[in-house]
């Protein structure tokens, strides 16, 4: 669990000079894995997996039509697309995109399927300039980390509510990753017995800087904050934006017929989110030491 996360950690200590490279190096390796299929199917309730083996997408059913949340790698759109049509869903339904955070890997797809379906691109409200500028906040000259830049029709940020239909979605801020970083509550039905739902942001260090040049101002602030935050949340089902977040394919693999639905684990959230903390501690740590040594 979270080994892509790790590496991509220790990718934000390697020096601006040999970033480049690497980073090229590092995403041949873990695009084979962001890029493999993965049959799509029915999550819990309403909310079905739409994404690749490593990259999380999803299709939230409505009384009105679909919402879309998050892509993969541009790519990857036409998986994505088919994947919607396996659960026999209509791109062109698609009325709302959501966005968790601004990186290329989950923004890949916007761009086109907006323009396929005019539907509603809705995003945090400090992560508009990073996605209709297709760029990675503090490394915007990164041609690695481009996107294809989309416009934002909404912004939200704390406790704003998305609905269409008879779905509602309730927005929290919870930057750090990103500077908006927005995670999506929702309540769905597991049989008869409601749950709350929580498609988290994101919450590893990745390839962000924390110290000295950091990528933006106030991120360790943010992070601390979200974690407090979210650590706190009662969630019934936790979600992501890679299937390592909540062990999708262990999970996914434990579905049977009259069983519980294995994605239903109150409290997961607190446990994940406090390994996150650990993590961001040790990266922290790592990084001003590494800015020590180097002055």
């Amino acid at each position: 669990m979270r080994t892509i996360a790790a590496a991509l950690c220790a990718l934000a200590l390697i020096a601006t000079g040999a970033q480049a490279e690497t980073l090229k190096d590092f995403m041949a390796v873990v695009m084979k894995k962001w890029t493999a299929p993965f049959e799509p199917f029915d999550l819990v309730d309403n909310i079905y997996y739409v994404g690749t083996d490593g990259i999380a997408v999803y299709i939230i059913k409505t009384s009105q039509g679909l919402i879309l949340m998050d892509t993969a790698m541009q790519q990857s759109t036409g998986m994505i697309k088919d994947n919607i049509a396996k659960l026999g869903f209509k791109e062109g339904d698609i009325k709302i995109i959501l966005n968790t955070h601004a990186h290329l890997d989950h923004t890949g797809g916007f761009a086109e399927i907006k323009q396929e379906t005019g539907a509603q691109m809705i995003a945090g409200e400090r992560d508009k300039p990073l996605l209709e500028g297709g760029y990675y906040p503090g490394d915007e000259s990164n041609a690695d980390l481009a996107f294809t830049p989309v416009k934002v029709d909404r912004t939200v940020k704390e406790g704003d509510k998305v609905t269409l239909g008879d779905v509602t979605l309730t927005a929290h801020t919870t930057p750090g990753h990103s500077p908006g970083c927005p995670s999506w509550e929702m309540t769905v039905k597991d049989g008869s017995q409601p749950r709350n739902v929580l498609f988290f942001c994101s919450g590893t260090v990745a390839l962000n800087r924390l110290v000295g040049r950091p990528t933006y101002a106030g991120i360790i602030d943010d992070y601390r904050a979200t974690f407090a935050k979210v650590k706190a949340m009662k969630v019934d089902v936790l979600l992501g934006p890679h299937p390592e977040v909540y062990d999708m394919q262990a999970k996914r693999a434990e579905m049977k017929d009259g069983a519980p639905n294995p994605f239903v684990k109150s409290g997961e959230n607190a446990t994940y989110v406090a390994g996150l903390e650990q993590d961001f501690d040790k990266q922290l740590a790592k990084q001003a030491a590494a800015l020590q040594k180097a002055n």
